[in-house]
């Protein structure tokens, strides 16, 4: 699925019911989480809900480079909040590290009316969900 995709089947949803269980469904679709990557590390801060973010780095020559891409897992405990993490990785997803950092994710929530439709708890856990993974891009682009 593709941000495209995303978009035009947004358009096809009249109300934001139908958009919310949407979304839902697309954390739905998201692979199990493992049990073992539910670590203090991978806890997002800032989010009402339980979130988990585990990202590691992915080479295409093994060795770094400004190709590498971030290979993300996540969860959590609230479902609406795992529609916007299915979200996010679809944003992201075939991103290099720098392409990554240059991604405005919360002006593409913005440009899909869900930024405005989420309660300010929520908000700031997508801030801090799009934070957490600059910060681990940045992080692995300066290594």
């Amino acid at each position: 699925m593709t941000l495209e995709d995303i978009r035009a089947d947004f358009a096809l949803l009249d109300d934001w019911e139908d958009r919310y269980r949407y979304v839902i469904e697309l954390g739905r679709a998201l692979p199990p989480f493992p049990e073992e990557l539910r670590t203090d590390a991978n806890k997002v801060r800032g989010c009402a809900s339980q979130v988990w973010l585990a990202t590691k780095r992915v080479g295409v020559a093994g060795k770094p480079s400004a190709s590498d891409r971030l290979e993300m897992q996540g969860m959590s405990d609230a479902h609406i909040v795992q529609g916007l993490i299915a979200l996010l990785f679809i944003i992201y997803e075939g991103k290099t590290l720098d392409e990554i950092l240059k991604t405005d994710a919360e002006g593409i929530f913005a440009s899909l009316g869900l930024k405005e439709h989420l309660t300010p708890q929520r908000s700031n856990g997508l801030a801090s969900m799009v934070k957490r993974i600059r910060s681990d891009a940045a992080e692995m682009l300066a290594a």
